[in-house]
């Protein structure tokens, strides 16, 4: 991984890289926007709640598996150290939401619900579904957004495999989705072509841990060459895919 993020640096940018101006605005006004909401340290104050927890869970793996444990039987805190999104990668997911105002959010891979609450903070008026295959870790995560009080959220307990294609049938479009459930190169390819049926111009897919391993990287390439994907946006981190059809197709990579 440290070799990844080296030859990312060496390949990335900042903004005076930028010949795009809707790449231009986004990246300074909301990638790289410090700002603090309120919102934050709730949803931080929940995370340390976690971390320091002592319930121990039984975890079911659909996915491409834990590279620290392997065990069925975890720890909460462990869970919360070691899988949950940090703290960066969450508030930007809610700048990115509180910039293009979403209706339909998909976010596959709840885990403990740390990101879901940050995909859901920006309006209480969206309408979150969040897929989890694990089903004591989505119990408790679905306690969080009870206690909190989030009940647009709509909580998909089961298979991804099966419960994706099922949700999607339910809605018209999809304005924006997070890709954080199976890292590997054949699901994630499904999933997104799955998605892609029901996204439109102005939808945003983000994909988590697109340096996680080999596959990952390959699921990265091959999204980016797909024709209706027209920008895309390296973060290392996460990855952004755009589909505005009145521009040509560029890629930029982008220190974050």
């Amino acid at each position: 991984m440290l070799l990844r993020y080296l030859l990312f640096l060496l390949r990335s940018t900042n903004e005076h890289g930028i010949h795009s101006p809707f790449v231009f605005e986004l990246y300074t006004q909301v990638i790289q926007n410090k700002s603090r909401y309120y919102v934050f340290d709730e949803i931080e104050a929940l995370r340390q709640t976690l971390l320091t927890s002592t319930e121990r869970i039984t975890v079911q793996d659909l996915g491409a598996g834990s590279k620290i444990n392997a065990s069925k039987q975890r720890n909460i805190r462990d869970i919360a150290r070691h899988t949950l999104k940090n703290a960066r990668t969450g508030q930007l997911l809610f700048r990115l939401v509180n910039h293009f105002q979403p209706h339909t959010i998909f976010d596959l891979g709840t885990s403990l619900g740390i990101t879901t609450l940050y995909l859901s903070s920006p309006s209480k008026k969206s309408q979150i579904f969040t897929f989890e295959g694990c089903p004591q870790t989505l119990q408790v995560a679905k306690k969080h957004f009870e206690a909190l009080q989030y009940s647009h959220i709509i909580s998909v307990s089961g298979n991804i495999d099966q419960t994706l294609r099922a949700a999607l049938d339910t809605v018209s479009q999809v304005d924006f989705v997070f890709f954080d459930a199976n890292h590997r190169l054949e699901p994630t390819w499904t999933y997104f072509q799955q998605c892609l049926e029901k996204a439109h111009e102005n939808s945003v897919f983000v994909f988590d841990d697109i340096y996680w391993s080999a596959q990952m990287e390959q699921a990265w390439q091959r999204i980016k060459m797909h024709p209706s994907v027209m920008l895309t946006i390296d973060l290392f981190d996460v990855g952004l895919v755009f589909f505005r059809k009145n521009q040509p197709k560029q890629h930029f990579v982008l220190r974050f």
